[in-house]
């Protein structure tokens, strides 16, 4: 069976660009045509080799793996993931608009996850935004379908989502800007909350209470009472309205 999609390997080591043809084996749509150990090779292997994406480790010699996005511009690349040893790099990997950014040793399970997401952008479906986080294994993706809300912690955030939580190094000031546009909204100074995880919104004796899904109250501020229930009156979940219930 032909491969759907071509693929290109550039890391400058070549135990690395072994390591990569061995995860890509299972996936018989994706095809490696092509090897590059330095950016400068990368550069001149594009028009050549037309790849659709490309694993691209970030420290190789000369032109690194950020500056051949800027010289090539990310309009004119193929879909980016980053394959490297530094989970320093996330943060900007992903401003840099890449798909994935993967710390080796990478397993086979982290890896079909980033294959499942590629087919799919690939194929043209609309990606699920995520966010990403530092774990004790390296980093991690976060749907942000999948969150329920976000604590401040001083100058970092406690992302909750599933049960868990996830430290993340930017303060919730910061991060609302970036969230508003993906349905969230501040329920108090502290807490920031997915609208579309909330159950119903109920009042209790200190005032208006966000009931989410999980079972998780967020009390609302009388400051921004007006705005959040607003912004939960204009969203549905599940194509109902979400409830307003006052106890």
């Amino acid at each position: 069976m032909r491969a759907e999609w071509k693929v290109l390997v550039a890391d400058d080591e070549p135990a690395a660009r072994r390591g990569v043809r061995q995860l890509l084996a299972p996936f018989p749509d994706f095809a490696v045509v092509g090897e590059c150990r330095n950016g400068a090779e990368v550069l001149a292997s594009f028009d050549t080799l037309k790849p659709d994406v490309i694993f691209l480790d970030v420290q190789m010699p000369g032109v690194d793996g950020f500056e051949v996005i800027r010289r090539r511009t990310p309009e004119r690349m193929p879909v980016v993931v980053f394959l490297t040893a530094y989970d320093h790099f996330a943060i900007r990997a992903f401003e840099a608009q890449a798909l994935d950014y993967l710390v080796k040793p990478v397993s086979e399970a982290r890896f079909g996850a980033t294959m499942q997401r590629l087919a799919r952008q690939l194929r043209g479906a609309p990606p699920h935004e995520v966010i990403v986080v530092s774990t004790a294994r390296g980093t991690a993706l976060v749907p942000l379908a999948e969150i329920d809300w976000i604590e401040a912690a001083d100058n970092y955030a406690r992302i909750w989502t599933k049960g868990r939580a996830y430290l993340l190094r930017e303060p919730i000031q910061e991060l609302e800007a970036r969230m508003a546009p993906h349905g969230f909204a501040r329920a108090h100074r502290c807490a920031l909350v997915r609208l579309a995880g909330v159950r119903e919104l109920t009042e209790s004796s200190d005032g208006l209470v966000a009931v989410l899904a999980n079972g998780t109250t967020i009390p609302v501020s009388r400051r921004r009472r007006a705005a959040f229930a607003g912004a939960i009156r204009r969203m549905t979940v599940s194509g109902r309205a979400v409830g307003d219930r006052r106890e």
